[in-house]
């Protein structure tokens, strides 16, 4: 084939792709057949595949295409865009970091994509701050700074970043993707799902697009449907493991664990040593494992070259297999182990929550909230339930969800995403503004956080009861803020036995956040400090929190409902005694546990482990000597 030819056919192809990608799909394999290693033929094959609906076949060409030329922006974008819809996080970012890298033609932006791409973020930000000093309007150059911004975890900086983008460049497609993601890292639901759907208009078929959506639809509660558009995604990528993983994981969330079970078996028919998948198995903790399985594990572990993170996520499932087997030394030396890889992956400051509670108390006196008495919105809607994981926190909120006039909803990050603006923090070691600054807000500023509350959470509700549960137990860290712009909302300290309570968060693996959970004297202190700081609201705000002990609760379940529902304001209602019948999704871990009655085996499991839990007994201190009831005070900061 003749230069001049090749061109002709190239561009044929091109004008096929938009309306006939199954004919500009033939056009390529003709060109690759007569000159094998086109790398413009690939990328044309790749995107009329993915146009087409055959993601498989896109990612493959897309890789054979930037393999011999990645020269080529289009072909980088568009791979990102397929590994996104397959939920592989890191090799999307890998592939779009090259995409801006090769998108640049000014040398200036050129220079800073490299260093980006490179993961030399302080050298590409300075590049880029120099260049839009000089050019303020390059939206390109803006928006790379919005990514530099987003790996530095700065998402209300990328975010607005990403909104003078689209102010200057509405048609900007890849810009509000970005934005839509970044929304979504917030919390952001609602203004995420606009963006993504604003974006899908123009691109209707793009995966990276479609995965985002289906992944908010998760978020808000819509599961049906998330799974539907994760159905989609699975008939375009059949053969990828991480896309049967999310699906296996909305399925888990919605109740349909048999379903949920035959899609993660999918994903590691495809991948089998797949140490997440397996410990999503795990994670059920009503699925066992054979005794095969178990075996092959172990041999994975000592025989076969595995990543850090397949590593620690067979450790935890095995820690889980051998616990059920009663195999109680071989059981922690695994979790353990796998506790020990995952810590090395994190970043955790445990004076974080130390500086945060002992400023709290000093700013949250009686007379503090006596001063602020009516301040805030009057709204009683929300109901928190606050306090470690794995404390029964997900019991309470069945429990509750099964009232009439309640509805459950999930573990929202808005109280959160408030506290950290409050705090106006925009590096680590920067020091944060938040609790002091409450001091300086007006009733009028904390009604208007409140409205704010109320508003962003809207979108979780999906009833018309007229309370709602939410249920992110680091809460407990803000209850001044809450109590400060929500008075009438209810606050429940869902508490267990601390040795109980800590173990129960080392044996599990949190997909994400509670770093703390990853080494005993960690937790120990993390436990330390938020029975301090609960105990300083019971004090300056007598009767203002509820707490249920979960021990209580197991042995006496109606009279604690009772008293439950009588702090919530709620009348009796059996239904919430029959809490396992109630079939709303579920996405913590303890899903499949809250759809079966009280299981009152579990409340002393932790004793097997108690030999190795030295480390963790001696953090806790006066707290684990003073259970059921808290240290003395330091009455100065009453």
């Amino acid at each position: 084939m003749t230069t001049g030819s090749l061109e002709v056919a190239l561009a044929h192809a091109e004008q096929l792709l938009a309306s006939e990608p199954l004919l500009a799909a033939e056009q390529a394999r003709e060109i690759l057949a007569v000159v094998p290693q086109q790398p413009r033929a690939l990328l044309l094959l790749g995107l009329a595949e993915g146009a087409a609906g055959h993601g498989d076949a896109a990612v493959a060409a897309l890789r054979r295409a930037v393999a011999l030329d990645p020269r080529l922006p289009d072909a980088w974008r568009a791979l990102a865009d397929h590994l996104t819809a397959l939920g592989d996080a890191a090799g999307a970012d890998a592939a779009y970091a090259q995409h801006l890298r090769y998108a640049a033609h000014d040398p200036r932006l050129l220079e800073a994509a490299v260093a980006l791409c490179d993961n030399r973020i302080a050298v590409a930000e300075a590049l880029l701050r120099a260049h839009l000093w000089q050019h303020p309007t390059d939206v390109a150059a803006i928006r790379m700074l919005a990514e530099v911004a987003s790996r530095l975890g700065r998402y209300g900086d990328a975010q607005k970043l990403l909104e003078r983008c689209l102010e200057l460049a509405p048609g900007f497609t890849s810009a509000r993707h970005n934005l839509a993601v970044v929304l979504n890292r917030q919390g952001k639901a609602e203004a995420a799902l606009a963006e993504v759907e604003r974006a899908l208009a123009g691109e209707p078929r793009n995966p990276g697009y479609r995965n985002l959506k289906a992944a908010i639809l998760g978020r808000i509660g819509e599961y049906a449907r998330s799974i539907e558009m994760y159905r989609e995604v699975l008939a375009e990528y059949p053969g990828q493991a991480k896309a049967w993983m999310s699906y296996g994981h909305a399925l888990k969330a919605a109740g349909r664990q048999d379903e949920g079970i035959a899609a993660y078996r999918k994903s590691l028919e495809l991948a089998p040593t797949c140490g997440e998948t397996w410990w999503s198995l795990a994670n059920l903790k009503t699925f066992r494992f054979s005794e095969a399985e178990l075996l092959q594990f172990q041999r994975w572990l000592t025989e076969t070259e595995l990543s850090v993170e397949d590593r620690f996520h067979f450790h935890f499932a095995i820690g889980k297999a051998l616990e059920d087997r009663g195999d109680w030394a071989g059981s922690f030396r695994h979790y353990a182990e796998g506790n020990r890889l995952r810590r090395e992956t994190v970043h955790y400051d445990p004076d974080e929550l130390t500086g945060l509670a002992e400023r709290s108390k000093a700013l949250f006196s009686r007379q503090f909230f006596e001063e602020r008495s009516g301040f805030g919105h009057p709204a009683p809607d929300p109901i928190f339930i606050v306090g470690l994981p794995r404390s029964g926190s997900t019991l309470l909120e069945q429990i509750l969800a099964s009232h009439p006039l309640v509805e459950g909803t999930m573990e929202l990050p808005d109280v959160l995403g408030i506290a950290r603006e409050l705090g106006a923090k925009k590096i680590r070691s920067q020091a944060s503004k938040y609790p002091e600054i409450l001091a300086t807000l007006t009733a009028a500023d904390l009604r208007s956080l409140g409205e704010r509350y109320l508003a962003q959470t809207r979108i979780q509700r999906k009833t018309a009861a007229p309370f709602f549960i939410d249920k992110m137990p680091n809460n407990f860290a803000h209850a001044g803020l809450i109590h400060l712009m929500l008075p009438n909302a209810r606050i429940i300290d869902a508490r267990r036995h601390p040795l109980a309570c800590c173990f129960s968060c080392f044996k599990q693996h949190f997909a994400r956040g509670q770093h703390f959970t990853y080494e005993l004297a960690e937790l120990g202190r993390y436990y330390r400090d938020y029975v301090g700081l609960m105990a300083h609201y019971d004090a300056v705000l007598p009767g203002r929190v509820h707490r249920v002990l979960y021990e209580q609760l197991v042995a006496d379940t109606e009279a604690e409902v009772r008293r439950l529902l009588g702090y919530c304001g709620l009348p009796w209602d059996a239904a919430c005694l029959r809490f396992w019948e109630n079939e709303r999704a579920v996405r913590t871990a303890s899903s499949e546990q809250v759809r079966q009655p009280i299981y009152r085996n579990g409340v002393d499991q932790w004793r097997h482990f108690e030999p190795w839990l030295g480390p963790l007994q001696q953090a806790l201190g006066p707290v684990l000597e003073a259970w059921p009831d808290h240290p003395p005070l330091d009455t100065a900061t009453v």
